[in-house]
Parts: C-alpha cells; sequence; structure tokens
C-alpha cells in the first residue's frame, strides 16, 4: 500500500479526529501516513496535497539575501554568505556560491515530483470532476513553473515526469534540450490555462492569467539572444566551443517566429485589463503622484496606508500574514536603516541610482553641475519609492533615537556641526557605518531600499511584521515582454504606445516619437530596469540580453556625501537643509577587499552541483565548469 507524507495532511486528519464524535477515532492509521487511494478519493485531502506544493516559492525573493545583490542593483552587507562567490564568478560545481531555496536543483525536483503524483491521479478523478479539474490545472501550472525556474537558472534540464518508486533501479536521466524543455513547459501551461479557464481562484493560488503570465515569460525567454545559436555563439566564445549547445540554445528555427510566439503570448495577458492599474493616463502624472502610483504598484495592497487597490496589477503573489512569522514579513528589518535598528542587508548601488532618469526624460549625468550639485532632485519618481537617499524623509525614529533626529531623515553622509564648545567636528549620519547606532549594520553603499517596506509609521521594522506580498507575476511585467516583443519584431510604435502608459503612470513623460532602433531598444531596457527593480528580473534580463559583462559584471559602487556648513550657520542637530549646508556627492568603488566584481562567461548558466552529477552520470555539464 503506498502511503503520502504530508504536513498539510497531517493537520487535515488530526483535525478530523479531534472533530470525531465517537471512538472509532482510537483506531486511526499513524497522522503522519496517509494511503495514496484516501488521499485521492477525497476532494480536501487532494487539496491540501496540491496546496502544499506551493511551499515551493518558498518566501518569493523576500530572503535576507536577495538576488539583487548578484546584479547591478545590490550590494550584500553582510560577508561569508557566498554572495561574492557568485558576483566575482568563482562559481563552480563543487562551491556555486549562494543559491536561493526557489532556485535549488533538487528542491525543485522535490516540487516536480509532488506535481507529477497530482497530475497522475487528478486526470482520473474518484471526486467531484470540476474540484479535480481546477486541482489538475494548478498542478500543470505549478510543474510548469517549477520547471521554468529549473530552466531559466541552469538551461536545459532532464524533463521527467516519472513517479519514481524505491523499486526502481534506474534513475539516470539525461539532460532535454532547451527547445524540448520550452515546450515541455508550454504543453503544461496550455493545459493549465483551459483547466483554470473561468474559474475564480484564492489570493496566492494559480489563476488563468497567473498562467498566461507564466507562458509570456518563458516565451520572451526563449526569443532572446543567449538562447539563440547564431546569436549566441557569435557574442561568446565560450558558448560557440560548447559541445552541446542544444541544451541551452535553438540550434535552428527563427527567432523571429519565437518573437512572434513571445508577442502572441504576452498580449493573451494584456487582455485581462481586470489587472491593469492606472493605465489609461493620457499624460504624465504629476511627480508626487508618480511616487504615490510606483509606490502604491510595489506595496501590492499590503500596507494600510497606501491605495490598496493597486494590488490588482499582482497576477500572483506570495503573501503573507502577521499570526505566522515567515521571513517574507520581515523585508524591512532585512534591508533597512541601521539607524532604525535595522539590517541593511542588500543595498542600492550608484550604477542603479543613475540609471533612474531625470524628471524630464534626460539621462542622468554626474558631469553636469546642477544634476551633481542634486542628485536626488528632478528625478524620476519612482526613485523616492525605490531608494532612501541622504535626506529623504523616512519613518519616525525609535525612541533611543529620536532626540538625535528630530526631522526622520535618513542620514548617510558625514556633517560639519557645532559642539558644546561651539567648535567645528564632523557628525557622521545615524544610518552609516561610523553611526553611535549598530554600526555594523550600517549600508557600505549610502543607500537602503524602500521598496517593498510598508511605509506605516506605526511599524517598526525590527519588531513589527509586515504583509506586504512578493509579486510572482504582474501586469506591469507582461507589458513589458509585449514592448520587446514588439521592439525585437520592428513594431516601434506599438511599442511605444505600451511603453507610454507605465511611464505616464508613474509621472514620467513619453518616449519621443523620433526615438527608434538602437537607441529605442537601450531605452525600453532602462525602463525595465526602474519598473522591475528588486524583483529578481535583471540577475535573468542582463544573462538573456547577453549584456552582463557590460553591466552586472562592473564593479559596485558607492556614494560618499559630505554636509559643509555654509558661513554664519550655527547648527547643533543635524538635519538636512541645503539652507544651511553645502553638499558634496562623490562616487567611487567599493574597497575590493569586500568584493570585487568581475565577469566570466560560464556564469550566464549556474553549475550543475558536483553531487547531481555523481548521482546522475547521464547529466552533462554547462560550458567553462
Amino acid at each position: 500500500m503506498k502511503k503520502i507524507k504530508n504536513i498539510s495532511l497531517i493537520l487535515l486528519v488530526l483535525s478530523a479526529s479531534l472533530q470525531a464524535c465517537n471512538d472509532d477515532f482510537v483506531s486511526t492509521k499513524p497522522l503522519s501516513e496517509v494511503p495514496q487511494e484516501i488521499v485521492w478519493s477525497d476532494a480536501g485531502l487532494s487539496e491540501a496535497f496540491v496546496t502544499e506544493i506551493y511551499n515551493g516559492f518558498g518566501v518569493g525573493g523576500f530572503y535576507e539575501q536577495e538576488m539583487a545583490s548578484m546584479t547591478d542593483e545590490a550590494l550584500f552587507t553582510h560577508p561569508n554568505r557566498g554572495i561574492n562567490t557568485v558576483t566575482e564568478s568563482r562559481s563552480n560545481p563543487a562551491d556555486q556560491g549562494y543559491i536561493m531555496d526557489t532556485y535549488e536543483y533538487g528542491r525543485m525536483y522535490t516540487r516536480i515530483r509532488a506535481t507529477n503524483i497530482a497530475i497522475a491521479n487528478l486526470s482520473s478523478p474518484k471526486f467531484d470532476k470540476a474540484k479535480a479539474d481546477k486541482l489538475l490545472g494548478e498542478a500543470y501550472f505549478l510543474r510548469g513553473y517549477y520547471y521554468q525556474q529549473l530552466l531559466r537558472f541552469y538551461g536545459g534540464i532532464p524533463i521527467d515526469n516519472k513517479i519514481y518508486t524505491l523499486n526502481d533501479k534506474d534513475y539516470m536521466v539525461p539532460r532535454n534540450s532547451y527547445e524540448e524543455c520550452v515546450n515541455a513547459i508550454v504543453k503544461d501551461l496550455d493545459s493549465a490555462a483551459l483547466l483554470l479557464k473561468g474559474i475564480s481562484s484564492a489570493k496566492g493560488r494559480a489563476n488563468e492569467t497567473a498562467v498566461l503570465a507564466l507562458k509570456s515569460r518563458v516565451l520572451l525567454y526563449a526569443a532572446s539572444d543567449l538562447h539563440d545559436g547564431s546569436k549566441a555563439k557569435a557574442k561568446s566564445t565560450l558558448l560557440a566551443g560548447y559541445k552541446n549547445p542544444e541544451y541551452l540554445m535553438y540550434t535552428n528555427g527563427s527567432q523571429m517566429e519565437r518573437w512572434t510566439k513571445a508577442k502572441t503570448a504576452a498580449k493573451a495577458v494584456l487582455d485581462h485589463t481586470e489587472f491593469a492599474y492606472k493605465l489609461d493616463l493620457t499624460q504624465p502624472a504629476s511627480p508626487s503622484e508618480g511616487t504615490a502610483n510606483y509606490m502604491a504598484v510595489s506595496l501590492g495592497g499590503g500596507s494600510k496606508t497606501v491605495d490598496f487597490t493597486a494590488g490588482k496589477d499582482i497576477i500572483l503573489g506570495r503573501f503573507f500574514i502577521d499570526e505566522k512569522d515567515e521571513r517574507g514579513g520581515w523585508v524591512g528589518r532585512d534591508n533597512g536603516p541601521n539607524g532604525y535598528h535595522n539590517w541593511a542587508g542588500n543595498t542600492p548601488i550608484q550604477l542603479l541610482v543613475d540609471d533612474y532618469e531625470t524628471s524630464n526624460g534626460q539621462k542622468f549625468d554626474w558631469s553636469n553641475p546642477s544634476m551633481a550639485a542634486s542628485p536626488y532632485q528632478n528625478r524620476d519618481p519612482r526613485l523616492k519609492a525605490t531608494i532612501l537617499y541622504d535626506g529623504a524623509d523616512w519613518k519616525p525614529r525609535t525612541a533611543d533615537v529620536a532626540e538625535r533626529d528630530k526631522a526622520n531623515q535618513i542620514q548617510t553622509g558625514q556633517y560639519e556641526v557645532i559642539n558644546a564648545k561651539g567648535q567645528k567636528v564632523i557628525q557622521f549620519g545615524l544610518d552609516t557605518r561610523k553611526s553611535p547606532i549598530e554600526d555594523w549594520n550600517g549600508s557600505r553603499t549610502g543607500y537602503y531600499i524602500r521598496k517593498f517596506t510598508d511605509p506605516d509609521p506605526t511599524m517598526e521594522d525590527q519588531n513589527t511584521r509586515q504583509r506586504i506580498p512578493w509579486p510572482m507575476f504582474r501586469y506591469t511585467e507582461a507589458i513589458l515582454n509585449y514592448v520587446e516583443a514588439c521592439i525585437e519584431l520592428g513594431e516601434e510604435n506599438e511599442a511605444k504606445i505600451w511603453l507610454n502608459k507605465i511611464r505616464f503612470r508613474a509621472g514620467m513623460p513619453a518616449i519621443s516619437t523620433s526615438e527608434t532602433g538602437t537607441a529605442l531598444k537601450a531605452r525600453y531596457r532602462n525602463e525595465r530596469r526602474i519598473e522591475l527593480a528588486y524583483e529578481e528580473h535583471r540577475f535573468f534580463d542582463a544573462r538573456r540580453w547577453m549584456i552582463a559583462a557590460e553591466t552586472i559584471g562592473r564593479k559596485a559602487n558607492i556614494i560618499n556625501i559630505t554636509g559643509t556648513l555654509k558661513a554664519g550657520k550655527n547648527v547643533t542637530l543635524y538635519q538636512y537643509n541645503p539652507e544651511n549646508y553645502t553638499y558634496t556627492y562623490a562616487v567611487s568603488n567599493i574597497d575590493p577587499g569586500i568584493e570585487n566584481r568581475s565577469w566570466d562567461d560560464k556564469m550566464y548558466f549556474t553549475s550543475i552541483n558536483r553531487d547531481e552529477i555523481n548521482r546522475n552520470t547521464k547529466l552533462i555539464q554547462n560550458p567553462g565548469y
């Protein structure tokens, strides 16, 4: 008799036992095991099994070490966590460096095995067919999702839907080609879309639009240069010399046909306009409205202080509740300023800050004196909603710090003040690594992430869990996918129409009608970088566009800020004020002893762990390892 071990099932069976009103419960089977025939003949137990498979989402991207710190978005503050192994291109099969749970090879296959079991049993249901079909649709989606996580991280992987038992003797399975993997995922998603069509789902569970959004992402990646044989080989001698290119890219067929499929898939998502938020503006929102709009979208309806209707931009999210102590509820603590008793885990780097345009759509330029004198003024309104920079207004300081900062502003510089003896002295900001408040948790870059942190002033992030969801799939991502496909297909006017919808919502001016070709593509890529910052896209976008060497391979850089008192000004308690201070801003690279970033083309794909290859000798390693 086959039995299933599953904590969700344990709880369900235990609940049923405790509610029984007869003596039969003393004869129940062990609560750690439920016979398979019982699970798949009972709607509640079947749903519990499928629900547990969602745990493969982890906490979305809300881990203490975020993927952003392995890109040109952020720097991880604390040493010895495996981040440098990736950013310095030292990753190898024996020491891969940091890999989030949601991309880890063995964990994903554990979830895939569970989906295989669910699909096999729900395909011939033993209870209400409508209920079974909904669960079956979710299982197909989940299988496609977990295969997609592996595919975009490792390249082609074994598509193995066999349900293995302890009696099986041969577990050796070769990798499928990249094309075969894409086809298998799309087939699963097409099945899921049919089964979930027109069916409402609870928050956090798969729905038809989420299925279409995943298909859009998969086909967008498939059309990209990294996975086109001729383009990839022309841009990388390492990839050109790989003996098994079929694992990483299409070795034949038309890239334009793949872009057409990507466009069609993205448009299918856009037709679900119920997920659109403030995308009907005919001119840019005001700067304050643009900041508010972006903040509302990024908070996903999880803050009581911000427009909750913006949460509809999230097609599928990973949601959190106060009662459950999950890492996802501690984003503010993990990334916030040390002057608020937070940990400054992932901090923005200057490369990202510089890529926010000015409010009139110009590229920021340090050689422009007026821009360099006030680098945070008159910028893309999304900057203020995404990053905490020196002088930015933030929450009230905690009681033990409040007397040191009456203005509640971020302090990441060093400033002149007048001490009790009337002497001019240097005071380091409360949110620096020379702060009197937990200096070991200070930012190394001069910035902190604001995005995804609830701005509710009553929430002290170091001891209050928040409810901000992680965006698994956003409607806006699908728009950007559509824009990219249109640009690649030469449909530039259509691309601009949709790109401007996003920009108007953010308070940014329209793309010029004269902007075309390479310039338009660069503008789009920057727009995607800004709109999707800290959402785990940059790691893959830089790779699939094959621009990693000149983007994420750059040295991480920081800002050094000095506030010098103007003549006649007598400040004893610092606060940001250009009337009292002259501020200077100097950009420099991070100390190479902390991190020394470099790029090697082997990093286009992660290595397959040595232990996995030892277990499955039919696996062939990725190039460069």
